[in-house]
């Protein structure tokens, strides 16, 4: 088994905004950064774990649907056998939708949850089963406002967050006694990156007076996170622009 030199870190669910921005920051910190998205995206996921290691970071891309068991036991211990110990783990699975309650048909209801909920559950149920042994780790989950609160039209996407939240909570109740600094991240307002490019025009604006998230400094947290003193562990931290109504 080849080691990192500071371990492994497993960032589950990864594109072009907030996941990247997380796996750049902690190929920055000395991690072999293990990157997944759904196996249609392996080839975007690919140029960016080139790009890391051209800049001096070590990753590797994975083609992993993160609702399946058998996918993310197995992707964990190969992980820990041809990596490295997992020293960090990351889910950060959005799955965001917006219909009326009506219109939520049962098949969108269970895969956002399935996306959302139970792909953190399998996540940080893996990350706690190799960490716990060695009485050291992170683990953390992205969450979002609607982990916090239910709005007109996101019935089925704030109760899956709401769902992971509570889990975290659970599971750092559990397992941060014996080592594991569990976390939870409520990122609460809009993120720059393609898709708020998509619909917004206003962007460079927002960014010009730091009135909108910014996915590097999102990342920053993470990393901070991951840092803390066992002395003073923090559970849960929200993140929103300065000027962002709450």
């Amino acid at each position: 088994m080849v080691e990192a030199s500071r371990g492994a870190c497993l960032v589950v669910g990864v594109g072009d905004g907030v996941g990247g921005a997380i796996a750049r920051a902690f190929a920055g910190e000395g991690y072999t950064v293990c990157m997944t998205r759904r196996p249609r995206h392996l080839d975007q996921l690919e140029a960016l774990a080139v790009e890391i290691r051209q800049n001096g970071g070590d990753a590797r891309a994975y083609g992993v649907d993160a609702r399946q068991e058998a996918e993310m036991v197995a992707l964990v211990d190969r992980i820990e056998a041809e990596v490295g110990p997992l020293e960090v783990v990351v889910f950060n699975i959005g799955a965001n939708v917006r219909f009326g309650v009506v219109e939520t048909t049962a098949q969108v209801f269970s895969k956002v949850w399935e996306m959302a909920c139970f792909a953190g559950f399998l996540t940080g149920r893996e990350a706690a089963r190799v960490m716990l042994p060695r009485g050291r780790g992170t683990i953390l989950f992205t969450g979002a406002s609607a982990s916090l609160r239910g709005k007109d039209g996101f019935s089925a996407f704030a109760s899956a967050k709401a769902g992971l939240r509570a889990m975290a909570q659970s599971l750092a109740r559990e397992v941060g006694p014996k080592g594991i600094h569990v976390a939870h991240v409520v990122v609460d307002g809009a993120i720059d990156g393609v898709f708020t490019r998509s619909i917004r025009d206003d962007v460079e604006g927002l960014l010009a007076r730091d009135e909108i998230l910014k996915p590097d400094d999102i990342a920053a947290n993470y990393v901070w996170l991951h840092r803390q003193p066992r002395s003073a562990w923090t559970h849960e931290v929200d993140l929103r622009p300065w000027g962002e109504t709450w």
